[in-house]
């Protein structure tokens, strides 16, 4: 049979409703390596933080005015490179937003005071505040409705990938050169994603090494119009206000985590900087198992009968019950069992990204995909922001964990109750009724 022919005759074979091709995953790996990166990047400073709080001499509470630094500039950042990236497109408000940020945090490597990190903190924040919105449209663009729970789940994954390689690497790098060369070593290893970026991705319509079997089933839902959505439609909807509020509550004991773990364990249990970093990867392994968990069983239970709203929300049910036996983490004397515990609700909060994340896309239009997520994230930041400042005046004013692990175990059982409320039945949000 004649090339053509061949061609013609292998789509008809591949309908749309079949999976045909592979290429929409190379996207998806360039979505994973651009969020190790993130990670590893704003990691760097928590691996650090005992080592700096000596060399450079600051308190509990000053450490906790730069991560809220951080924190208040992602919070900013959200709104606005949400709507950049709907405007100008994933392709270079990916690409600006990675070199941003890059820059950012080879910067740290110059800082030598308390306010010098807080200055390069805000700008890392400013930069970095540009991955999820960006990913998640990429998603919304590439997959079909019942792949993108498994693809965000995949993609956030490297969060815990570069949480994995940051401690694996920053006491090797800082024990060998020292504490500048992490930041500028790790600081620049986003600059080469930049160019496979721009080299491979397009939109699927334009791809050239896209087929065209793999465009139609990606392409198998019904076509959305293309008008732009204002920011007063979109706050007008209550599973907006839902999951922003949900994301309040629950990213902030991700930040927790992510800036007081190696503390806590420091702390708590004596670990020095040569002996945190395995604890410390081996929790963010399991998150990264605990993303994927996430995306896979909303898919498992769609499969078996359950009903969009049903399957997310008993998906996430489960992640939640996953973080609740953290609190007995500042109660027990062995810190691999606390290692252990924080690891399970680590891998909880990582499954329930991968759905809240992935709601966003469910029930709003691509085109309002990347707006969504960043005031959603800002509700998120917002809350780490206020969040971090507390946790460094009560650490200082009690040296105990206690409380802030207790708040910490029960937010998710809030946050999926404020989503339940605010949205029954996850229903596909109708923007142009709003807009007329």
């Amino acid at each position: 049979m004649p090339g053509p022919d061949r061609k013609a005759a292998k789509a008809v074979v591949e309908t749309p409703g079949t999976p045909a091709g592979g290429f929409r995953w190379t996207i998806c790996a360039l979505l994973f390596f651009a969020t190790t990166v993130n990670y590893a990047d704003r990691q760097i400073l928590g691996i650090l933080a005992p080592t700096l709080q000596k060399e450079i001499g600051w308190s509990e509470a000053q450490y906790g005015l730069i991560v809220t630094a951080f924190q208040g500039a992602y919070a900013i950042g959200l709104l606005g490179m949400g709507r950049f990236i709907d405007r100008v497109g994933t392709r270079l408000g990916y690409s600006l937003a990675l070199g941003w940020w890059s820059i950012a945090a080879m910067m740290h490597a110059l800082a030598a005071s308390a306010m010098g990190f807080g200055c390069a903190r805000f700008l890392l924040g400013l930069g970095e505040a540009g991955n999820f919105p960006a990913a998640i449209k990429t998603v919304a663009e590439w997959f079909p409705k019942r792949e993108r729970a498994l693809a965000t789940g995949i993609f956030n994954s490297g969060s815990n990938a570069g949480a994995i390689v940051a401690p694996l690497l920053v006491p090797w790098l800082t024990l060998q050169f020292g504490w500048r060369w992490a930041f500028a070593s790790l600081g620049g290893a986003g600059l080469p994603w930049i160019v496979a970026w721009l080299l491979i991705y397009r939109e699927p319509a334009r791809h050239p090494r896209l087929s065209r079997a793999e465009l139609d089933y990606i392409s198998s839902e019904p076509a959305e119009p293309v008008e732009h959505i204002p920011w007063r439609v979109l706050i007008a909807n209550r599973p907006v206000w839902g999951l922003l509020l949900a994301r309040f509550l629950t990213d902030p004991v991700w930040w927790f985590y992510l800036y007081w773990v190696p503390k806590f364990l420091n702390s708590q249990f004596g670990l020095k900087l040569d002996q945190i970093g395995l604890p410390v990867a081996g929790m963010y392994l399991a998150s990264s198992a605990g993303g994927i968990f996430g995306g896979w069983l909303y898919s498992f239970l769609t499969k078996h009968g359950r009903g969009n709203n049903a399957a997310r929300k008993l998906a996430m049910l489960a992640c939640a019950l996953m973080v609740l036996p953290i609190v007995l983490a500042p109660r027990v004397s062995n810190p691999w069992l606390a290692t252990g515990l924080i690891s399970l609700a680590m891998a909880g909060h990582c499954g329930w990204a991968a759905n809240i994340f992935t709601i966003v896309s469910d029930i709003f239009p691509k085109r309002a995909v990347s707006s969504v997520t960043g005031i959603c994230g800002f509700g998120g930041a917002t809350g780490g922001m206020l969040v971090s400042g507390a946790v460094g005046f009560v650490l200082q004013a009690t040296g105990s964990y206690l409380t802030i692990f207790a708040l910490a175990s029960f937010s998710y059982l809030v946050g999926l109750s404020i989503i339940h409320l605010m949205s029954p039945r996850l229903l596909a949000v109708n923007l142009e009724v709003r807009n007329t």
